[in-house]
């Protein structure tokens, strides 16, 4: 029999209650407490699921022999709660990105290591049917090598949206813009498909949000270390927000690929998921005539479930399958790190007019 977890959360703002939800959907896992640094919006918090509210990890964690921590805040307090919550002795699955700095991933990643806990980085999208689908595809040989690959994000966020915490759209409190808060979803796509990078030139701008000082849109091009190259467009200034894709092409000439996102983009706590993902594009020889079967059962799929939360519980429950048996979970800390070590080049990119070698 596995061992039940013990699951807290580090932060209870809007994504929080998505993963509240998620850990009540999981098997072998209870929720037992909510960190906040604001006790009275911790203590609401608690009291909506019937937890414990804390506002000191290392207690949290000894009190209620925490397991795991479920890191909620703004990204740039990623690194000083991850730490804690290993030093306190729990393992630690952080929601994306894994932080807004490399020294700060590198910092987290040693934490856990010390700790000799496991670090893991929310990307449910991996758990998609479709996204899952197209990894098999490239295992199985289906393209060959992957040789071109595109993430592409055309969203909107408004200033009422901006204006909905006060962290969001500064350097100092979210760390960066689009590239660090809507896309990398389809950032860790791409890298997970096409591999590792060797050189990334990209340039970021701020088209249409007077608002805030961060970037709304972005553009890069990535080399990949397998001779492979990509292309990365993520843009806030699309109304009302129309596609997430990431579309890999391989040696062979087959193509495969994902609509991850369709309609308004969702926000967690302030809007729901619209359109299932599904494969937009499957070229790979007899099987293209498949994609109107997959679209039709991962329609079902997705429309038959809480998505905000249920793809979340995949997650959860692998990262806490890979705790019981000792085995990496499938997006580790160092796949996090893979991310922002990619918005980080394109920011660095911007400033010096030069690639960045890796």
């Amino acid at each position: 029999m596995p061992k039940t977890l013990n699951i807290a959360l580090i932060g209870p703002g809007k994504v929080a209650h998505n993963h509240a939800r998620a850990v009540l959907e999981t098997p072998d896992t209870k929720l037992v407490a909510v960190y906040g640094r604001n006790h009275a919006r911790a203590t609401e918090f608690a009291d909506k699921y019937g937890i414990a509210a804390y506002s000191d990890i290392y207690d949290m964690v000894e009190r209620e022999k925490v397991d795991v921590c479920i890191v909620c805040t703004p990204h740039p307090a990623h690194r000083e709660v991850t730490v804690a919550a290993f030093e306190a002795g729990a393992n630690v699955l952080v929601e994306k990105p894994l932080a807004s700095s490399l020294a700060d991933c590198d910092a987290m990643i040693e934490a856990a290591r010390k700790a000799n806990r496991q670090l893991a980085v929310v990307s449910q999208r991996r758990f998609y049917e479709p996204c899952m689908r197209i990894r098999q595809a490239i295992d199985d040989g289906k393209i060959g090598q992957p040789v071109l690959g595109h993430a592409q994000l055309f969203g909107w966020r408004s200033e009422e949206y901006y204006r909905s915490d006060p962290w969001r759209g500064s350097w100092e409190h979210e760390g960066g813009g689009v590239l660090v808060n809507q896309a990398p979803h389809q950032l860790d796509l791409l890298l997970w498909y096409m591999g590792e990078m060797e050189e990334v030139y990209g340039v970021w701008s701020n088209l249409n949000h007077p608002e805030i000082e961060v970037d709304d849109t972005a553009v890069a091009v990535v080399r990949f270390k397998n001779g492979g190259i990509g292309n990365v467009i993520v843009s806030n200034s699309q109304k009302p927000g129309l596609y997430g894709k990431v579309h890999i092409h391989g040696q062979n000439g087959a193509s495969i690929g994902v609509q991850t996102d369709g309609g308004s983009m969702f926000i967690a706590g302030m809007t729901s998921i619209q359109d299932a993902p599904y494969n937009d594009i499957w070229s790979v020889p007899d099987e293209a005539d498949l994609q109107s079967v997959w679209k039709a059962e991962d329609d079902k799929v997705f429309n038959s479930v809480d998505s905000s939360s249920h793809y979340f519980a995949r997650q959860l429950a692998d990262f806490c399958q890979a705790i019981n048996e000792g085995r990496p979970s499938l997006v580790t800390g160092e796949e996090g790190r893979k991310v922002v070590a990619l918005f980080e080049a394109i920011y660095e990119s911007t400033r010096t007019k030069q690639p960045v070698r890796f």
